[in-house]
């Protein structure tokens, strides 16, 4: 792909992790999607869960496809206000506690206020507490520092922080001059700005589809439910776009293209899973096969629901996911151009 058009879809990209959407809390994301893809003339409709929908018409009306992606992130509610004036957290997603120590965070009330503050040990400080490189990091031993001047839960009720308020983490997204994307929340919000980028593409190129094509930009994915309904009965082939998985034992990496034969939810559809594959080496697109042992996605979820549907999945390689996330320039463009190719590419089935 172009480095122009990786270079927009980087900009896109650091915009969108700027913005707080922990999953339940995902309006201002979803609101700059929609005016993104209303500056391009694109039709759309939001479902009932908040959920986004854009649709490009194509030759073929009678087969669809759908690709989709998530914009809401992991994140945290206030549990408790502490009679210190420190707030108990329960965790959105699944991480674990120890990936969020020592972050900055911001504290959304239900009246629209936003208050800073840093997540921590209770027992953080060595000079007080001589187990606080051992204790457990876990709900009951970590806390938010809030940035006001506060010292019981009556002050801190006072500032109209409550129980249920949504807690965003800082992103601290950074472009290196290496190529390196390094931010949370690329999980996913790097596949929404890649699937922004397409629809950009197509629609200033006045490229025709084979098919109608739907782009869900769900927002309960971190939850397990983010695409499992608005499915039209046309569609025949749905394909999610999300992180791919490092570590140990996988194949993927931040510089190519990862399409995902299994995970946790079992095997995706062995003929899309070939067609991705012969397009990417048709094309000359660099890609990993791999597999993800503890991981759903929207389209897991939508079978799960009973859809009967060809499905799959593919996406940038994520280093350190749902944590201290990492991915490079090549990856992002590998992953548009395999998109690029199979949208414009005959159906499986």
């Amino acid at each position: 792909m172009a480095n122009d058009r990786v270079d927009e879809m980087i900009e896109t990209l650091k915009t969108l992790v700027s913005i707080p959407s922990p999953t339940g809390n995902t309006e201002k994301a979803i609101s700059y999607v929609e005016e993104f893809l209303a500056g391009h003339q694109v039709s759309m409709y939001r479902n009932r869960k908040g959920g986004l929908i854009a649709t490009l018409p194509g030759k073929d009306t009678s087969k669809h496809r759908m690709l989709t992606a998530h914009l809401d992130t992991l994140g945290a509610m206030v549990k408790e206000i502490k009679p210190s004036g420190r707030l108990k957290i329960d965790l959105i997603g699944g991480f674990k506690f120890n990936s969020i120590e020592g972050e900055y965070c911001t504290i959304e009330t239900s009246s629209g206020k936003s208050y800073t503050g840093t997540i921590l040990m209770h027992q953080t400080s060595v000079h007080v507490y001589k187990d606080a490189g051992k204790a457990e990091r876990n709900q009951d031993n970590m806390e938010i520092r809030i940035d006001e001047k506060v010292h019981s839960a009556e002050e801190v009720r006072a500032l109209g922080i409550e129980v249920g308020d949504f807690v965003s983490f800082d992103p601290r997204v950074q472009v290196t001059p290496s190529g390196y994307i390094k931010s949370r929340h690329l999980d996913d919000k790097a596949s929404v700005a890649i699937l922004l980028e397409l629809i950009k593409r197509i629609k200033t190129e006045g490229i025709e589809l084979p098919y109608t094509t739907h782009f869900l930009f769900s927002n309960n994915e971190e939850i397990g439910y983010g695409g499992n309904s608005n499915i039209t009965p046309e569609t025949v082939e749905y394909l999610a776009v999300d992180m791919g998985a490092m570590g140990d034992g996988q194949s993927t990496d931040e510089y190519t293209v990862s399409i995902c034969v299994k995970d946790a939810s079992g095997p995706y559809h062995y003929g899309l899973r070939k067609k991705l594959a012969s397009l990417a080496k048709e094309k000359g697109i660099p890609y990993k096969l791999d597999i993800y042992p503890y991981y759903g996605s929207d389209a897991s979820a939508a079978i799960r629901s009973g859809h009967d549907i060809v499905h799959g999945l593919v996406g940038p390689g994520i280093d350190s996911s749902h944590a201290f996330e990492r991915t490079h320039r090549q990856s992002l463009g590998h992953t548009a151009a395999l998109l690029f190719e199979y949208i414009q590419s005959e159906m499986v089935l």
